[in-house]
This record gives C-alpha cells, sequence and structure tokens, in this order.
C-alpha cells in the first residue's frame, strides 16, 4: 500500500509545471518513462507488465527515467550537503550517507516478482490437479464400462461358440444317420449283383467294322469327330457290360468300407462336439456372481490350438468327405441298377447317338464342300486383290525417298553453321524427329509390303489346298454314306440285347 500510494504520488508530480517538495527541498519536473491507466477488470493483463501485481483501484502509475534523475546534483535541488544527507538516491530523494545499515539484497522488483512467481505455480498446480481429478474421475467410468462391455461381449461369444458347436454336432448327427442309411442300401445292391449275370458282344462287330472303314478317310478328314467319339463309347460300353457284373461286386466292397470309414470319422467328431458343447455352456453360465469362479494365473498365456476357421473347416471337410462318399455311393447304385435293368436300353440309346452323330456329320460333309467351294472362288478373287495392294505398297515406299533427301540435305546444310551457330536448336531436333520418322514409315510400309507378299504366297498355298479338300470330302461322304450307315441298319433288336433270345 505504501508503494501504491508513493507510486500515485510520483506519478501526480509528472504533470506539466507540478514540482515536489520534500521537507524544504523543491525537486523540479523529471520525465516519465512509460504510464498506463489500469482497473480491476484489466489488472490481470497488465498483472506481468507492471510487475506489482493487481491493484484494486484506478490510478495512473509512472515508471521513471532514473538516468536522468541522478545526472541531477544535489546543489541544484538546494539540499544541504553538510547535514546528514549527502545526495539523493534515484528517485531524486535524498540518501543517507553513513553506511551504518547495509542495503537489502534484492529489490522491490525482485520481491513482486516473486511473488507473482508463486501465484503462478500455486495456480498452476491447482489447475493441474483439478485437470488430473477430472482425468481419474473420467478414466474411472470409461475402464468401467469397458470391463463391463467387453464381459457382456464375451458371455455373447461364448453363448453364440455354444450355438455353433450346436449347430455342427447336429449336421454331423444328421449325416450319420445318412451315412448308416447308405451302407444298408449298398449291401442290399450287393445282393442284387450276385444274383444277376447279364452278357452282351453282338453290337461289338458292327461298331468295330465302322471304325475301320472310317480309317481310310484321307488327310484331315481323318478326324476324331463326335461319330468317332461315339463309336468309341459303343465299344467301350459293349466291353465294360461284359465285365462289370465281375468288376462291380469288387467296387461295391470298396465303397463300403469307405462309407464305414467316414460314418466312423463323423462320430469321433460328433462325440467331440458334444463334449465342447458342455463346456461351452458352463463357460457362459459364469458371472461376477458365481460361486465357481476364481484367480487362475497363466490360463491367458495358453495357445487357444487352432483358429476358429481351421475349427470350422476341420468339420465341413469331415462332412464332405462323407457326403462325397455317400454321393459316390449313391452314383454306384445308380450304376448297378441301370446295369441290373436297363443295360439293353443303353446299348440301344448309345446306338441312336452313333446313328445321330452319322447323320449329323454327313450333313456337315455336305455343307463344308459347299462352303469349301464358296471359299475357292473367295480366295481367286483375294489374290487379284493383294496383288494391286502390293503395288500400292510399292508406289508409296517410292514416294517417301523425296522428303527424306528433303530432310537429310537439310541437316548436311546446317552441319556448315560456324563454331557457336552448332546448336541443337528446335530446326535441328526436328529435321532429326522427321528423319527418323520418314525411316519408320519407310520400314513400317516394307514389313507391310513383306506382309503382303507373303498372304499373297499364302492365299495361293490356300486355293490349292482348298481344291485338294474337295476332293477328300467327297471321299469321306461314300465312307460314311454308303458304307457305316448301310452297315448298321443290321443292328440287334432289344430282345436280343437282354439275352432273351
Amino acid at each position: 500500500i505504501l508503494l501504491l500510494n508513493r507510486k500515485m504520488s510520483v506519478a501526480s508530480l509528472s504533470r506539466p509545471g507540478a514540482t515536489r517538495s520534500m521537507g524544504t527541498t523543491q525537486l523540479p519536473d523529471y520525465p516519465i518513462v512509460n504510464s498506463f491507466t489500469q482497473t480491476g477488470s484489466n489488472a490481470t493483463e497488465n498483472f506481468s507488465s507492471t510487475k506489482f501485481g493487481a491493484m484494486p483501484s484506478t490510478g495512473t502509475y509512472g515508471l521513471h527515467d532514473f538516468g536522468v534523475t541522478a545526472s541531477i546534483i544535489p546543489e541544484k535541488l538546494g539540499v544541504d550537503t553538510t547535514g546528514p544527507y549527502s545526495g539523493t538516491d534515484a528517485t531524486g530523494c535524498p540518501e543517507r550517507v553513513s553506511d551504518e545499515f547495509k542495503e537489502g539484497n534484492f529489490q522491490p522488483e525482485q520481491w513482486h516478482q516473486n511473488n507473482y512467481n508463486k501465484y503462478y505455480q500455486s495456480f498452476a498446480d491447482r489447475d493441474n490437479s483439478e485437470k488430473q481429478r477430472y482425468e481419474s474421475k473420467n478414466l474411472i467410468a470409461a475402464t468401467d464400462a469397458q470391463t463391463k462391455a467387453t464381459q457382456a461381449d464375451v458371455t455373447k461369444k461364448l453363448k453364440q461358440k455354444a450355438r455353433d458347436i450346436g449347430y455342427w454336432k447336429d449336421e454331423l448327427n444328421r449325416e450319420i444317420e445318412e451315412m448308416l442309411n447308405e451302407d444298408d442300401l449298398l449291401c442290399a445292391e450287393k445282393i442284387r449283383l450276385q444274383k444277376a449275370l447279364d452278357a452282351t458282344a453282338s453290337p461289338l462287330i458292327i461298331a468295330t467294322d465302322c471304325l475301320k472303314n472310317r480309317e481310310r478317310r484321307q488327310n484331315i478328314d481323318n478326324v476324331h469327330d463326335n461319330v468317332e467319339i461315339e463309336l468309341h463309347k459303343e465299344v467301350d460300353l459293349i466291353q465294360k457290360v461284359q465285365l462289370l457284373l465281375q468288376k462291380t461286386i469288387e467296387e461295391t466292397d470298396k465303397q463300403i468300407k469307405l462309407v464305414r470309414r467316414a460314418k466312423h470319422s463323423l462320430s469321433k467328431d460328433w462325440s467331440d462336439k458334444k463334449h465342447a458343447y458342455k463346456i461351452e455352456c458352463a463357460a457362459g453360465n459364469l458371472n461376477n456372481f458365481t460361486t465357481e469362479i476364481m484367480y487362475r494365473d497363466g490360463v491367458d498365456n495358453i495357445s487357444g490350438g487352432v483358429s476358429p476357421k481351421d475349427w470350422a473347416q476341420k468339420t465341413h471337410e469331415n462332412i464332405m468327405a462323407a457326403e462325397n462318399e455317400r454321393m459316390a455311393g449313391i452314383q454306384l447304385r445308380g450304376l448297378i441298377d441301370d446295369i441290373l435293368t436297363d443295360v439293353a436300353n443303353d446299348q440301344r440309346e448309345q446306338a441312336n447317338a452313333v446313328e445321330k452323330a452319322f447323320a449329323t456329320r454327313v450333313e456337315e460333309m455336305h455343307d463344308a464342300k459347299r462352303k469349301l467351294e464358296d471359299h475357292l472362288k473367295k480366295v481367286a478373287d483375294e489374290i487379284t486383290a493383294q496383288e494391286k495392294n502390293i503395288e500400292d505398297l510399292k508406289n508409296a515406299i517410292r514416294d517417301k525417298e523425296e522428303p527424306m533427301k528433303v530432310a537429310q540435305s537439310r541437316l548436311e546444310y546446317r552441319t556448315h553453321r560456324p563454331d557457336q551457330e552448332q546448336c541443337d536448336d528446335a530446326p535441328q531436333n526436328r529435321l532429326v524427329e522427321e528423319v527418323a520418322e520418314i525411316k519408320a514409315s519407310i520400314a513400317a510400309l516394307q514389313d507391310k509390303l513383306a506382309e503382303g507378299l507373303q498372304s499373297r504366297a499364302d492365299l495361293m498355298q490356300t486355293r490349292k489346298e482348298l481344291e485338294t479338300e474337295i476332293a477328300f470330302k467327297q471321299d469321306s461322304l461314300f465312307i460314311d454314306r454308303e458304307k457305316c450307315m448301310t452297315l448298321r441298319t443290321r443292328y440287334p433288336t432289344i430282345s436280343r440285347l437282354v439275352g432273351y433270345q
């Protein structure tokens, strides 16, 4: 407060024409370095600038130019230099000459600065403490919510896992029942096979004769076409029917073993799923109030074993393997039933397929012969057009000679430029590009000319080959239509195929 009053007095003396007095001593005006007015509302803003703290009242405060004041000698101030005072302090006030009392270690500004630092440190520590308490409260709430949410999610996942295990357990049980049923059906088919025996060889001669006749087809016409495929199928079918009864019994025995092996794998997997289902249900029912819970150190470090994908994939593979074996058994039973009941119809259907293939092939041969004749005419016309194209390409190559000469002559002229004039300027670069473009054009035209010459040679070779192919088609038509199709009119009837006659 004393310091405030003192500064207010000093500030009031700083007005123009004002003087200060100390006893009988009159102090002249001296300049004020800085002055400001503050109120309680902006005291905090000016706190750091004044270094004297916030002031609740309104007033004007000044900082003096102590250098100017120190230059004022005591004689000019009218101070008695013979008394106990011999001069003035920095503010113009007389100072005691005696060294009886020591000066303080710090200045008032340092004292205020120290207080300011303590205020600021107190404010910073309180602010940091409040922030830490706020963050701690939020962390407690967040971790509690996270723990509850995580436990609920784990419980949900455990129940979902139990449902997944239950689903696979039901699928395994269903597949086991189907495998048991398939095992019984295969055993019944095996008994049927042991009672049945059919043999047929009469259509074999007709099929082999047709194949031998078609081997005399010439060149490309000796093709592995649909007729030949069907004839080979017919031969294979007849041979398989002759050996089928003996071999099918062996295949049936093998399939029964495979079905039972797959059923055993399913049964083991089903037993594991049943045990795991009980464990998952028990784990999912645990909560914070269950009496069975306790600390079990190290369990979080135990490996989970196979991945969820591999876990599901293993069961899926077992089911698919069993399903494949079951489908193989179904296919085998279907094959056995066809052999025992429809072998004659199968041979007849195959014979019909062969005859249909012959009819289609004869029609294709007629169509191919007609198209070859049309193409022969078109090739002759194209040979004429290609010859004209070759002549045009030769003329185009000749037309590039003069532009090439011009470009190269320009480049040669520019090589005679003196000294510094020899630079790679835009005309030089463009001339080089022009020469390269013309060379590329000539090369492209020459390539195209070579292609045209080759194309004409190919066309002339094609014309020769077309004429030969037309002759081959006529010979092939005779073999298929006149020989093979006539021979197949003697194919045996259904009654003979089933062995009734």
